[in-house]
């Protein structure tokens, strides 16, 4: 079977950096800054896995779009500056990376969050030549867990979503991917394996992972 008939969609946050702890201080100096005090539960109902427009809105209510862009602004630009002595690829990444490059397996970035974080996160992690694919916040119109990214994404990569794994880490992001038809490696760096039970495989990282597993995963070899 070519190794190369299936594609690998990547989370950004929580899959290629295990970068939801930095943005917990961020939003909970943000929100703490503006009112707001945050549970881990609010965190991961309201927030994980959502857009900055999505989660502000879900936060405030409605909000005019320029006081939006501010607010999200703020927040972003405070996570950079909490994160950028210490952003470091989830353990095993740039191995796997490295095998599906060698396999000419396609490769894909759909995130909910802003350009300038793809952009510090990949520079940050060495990993920009490995993805000719990124789509971000400004893609969509609807934020995980409406499918749109990943529906969008692998039209892009001119795929069939049934062959297409998505590795995600937020239980938005898992709802979103399967609602694309896609199969999806959940990844423990937010929820348990217990609470990601739902994925088609699940991981602690990226250290193990074969192509042979990826071809189960994606039902091309049984």
């Amino acid at each position: 079977m070519d190794s190369a008939s299936f594609a690998v969609i990547f989370d950004m946050d929580g899959v290629i950096v295990d970068s939801n702890p930095a943005h917990k201080i961020a939003l909970q100096a943000f929100c703490k800054q503006h009112g707001h005090e945050l549970s881990e539960q609010q965190l991961r109902e309201k927030i994980y896995g959502r857009t900055n427009r999505d989660w502000l809105t879900n936060l405030f209510g409605q909000l005019p779009d320029e006081q939006l862009r501010a607010f999200a602004e703020e927040k972003e630009a405070l996570y950079r500056k909490i994160y950028a002595a210490t952003i470091a690829p989830v353990a095993g990444l740039l191995n796997f990376l490295d095998m599906l490059a060698a396999h000419s397996v396609k490769r894909a970035i759909a995130t909910s969050a802003p350009r300038a974080n793809v952009d510090f996160t990949l520079a940050g992690t060495g990993t920009a030549l490995y993805f000719e694919t990124i789509l971000d916040d400004t893609f969509v119109s609807r934020g995980k867990p409406d499918p749109e990214i990943y529906l969008k994404t692998v039209a892009a990569l001119q795929m069939d979503a049934r062959l297409c794994i998505v590795v995600e880490d937020s239980l938005s992001g898992i709802q979103a991917a399967q609602g694309a038809g896609c199969r999806v490696i959940g990844i423990t760096t937010t929820h348990t394996a217990a609470e990601l039970a739902h994925c088609d495989f699940v991981v602690e990282d990226f250290n193990g992972l074969t192509m042979k597993q990826l071809r189960q995963i994606s039902g091309l070899e049984g």
